[in-house]
């Protein structure tokens, strides 16, 4: 238990358990971005995805199913935003894993404007030559092409747990 983990620490955030299995469990936000807005969390306390064990993983994605599901029903919801944030840098503000599930539908006026593929597409001008990185690659090179770049970017430092880690994405 992290005394630092709201999630751990607060026991206001456990009583709003929703569902939950032996390895995870689901709650609403209090910060809500759409109505029905739900967070779903290791019981285990791990600040990021690659720290969950492949249980866990499992756990949380039977999870996100149900969520859905009684999301759909409780909110008519024709979609989701299905996502987490890792580390400071992209928004994580408390440090225990939480894959957020966001209803959407018509109308509704959480993150107006979003577009998940503007994350994709980074149209900023670079100045360190990578704009070129990528180019005419396929999807499989792609991989293989950050992975030598990661690499090089590190060599200086002592490589820990068997290597560099890809960061892994999924989409909903």
């Amino acid at each position: 238990m992290n005394t630092q983990c709201a999630f751990c620490m607060i026991p206001e955030i456990k009583a709003r358990e929703i569902v939950g299995n032996e390895l995870a469990w689901a709650f609403p936000t209090n910060i809500p971005i759409t109505p029905g807005h739900t967070l779903i969390s290791p019981r285990r306390c791990v600040a990021t995805f690659g720290e969950l064990t492949t249980e866990e993983r499992q756990a949380i994605l039977e999870l996100a199913d149900k969520v859905m599901l009684a999301l759909k029903k409780a909110y008519k919801a024709e979609g989701f935003n299905v996502v987490w944030n890792e580390g400071k840098l992209a928004g994580q503000l408390v440090p225990h894993f939480h894959l957020h599930i966001i209803p959407r539908k018509e109308d509704d006026t959480g993150l107006l404007g979003y577009d998940p593929r503007s994350m994709l597409s980074d149209r900023r001008p670079r100045t360190d030559g990578r704009e070129r990185a990528f180019k005419g690659l396929r999807l499989d090179q792609v991989g293989a092409r950050v992975m030598s770049l990661k690499s090089h970017e590190t060599s200086h430092q002592p490589q820990t747990n068997g290597g560099t880690k890809m960061p892994l994405f999924f989409f909903a």
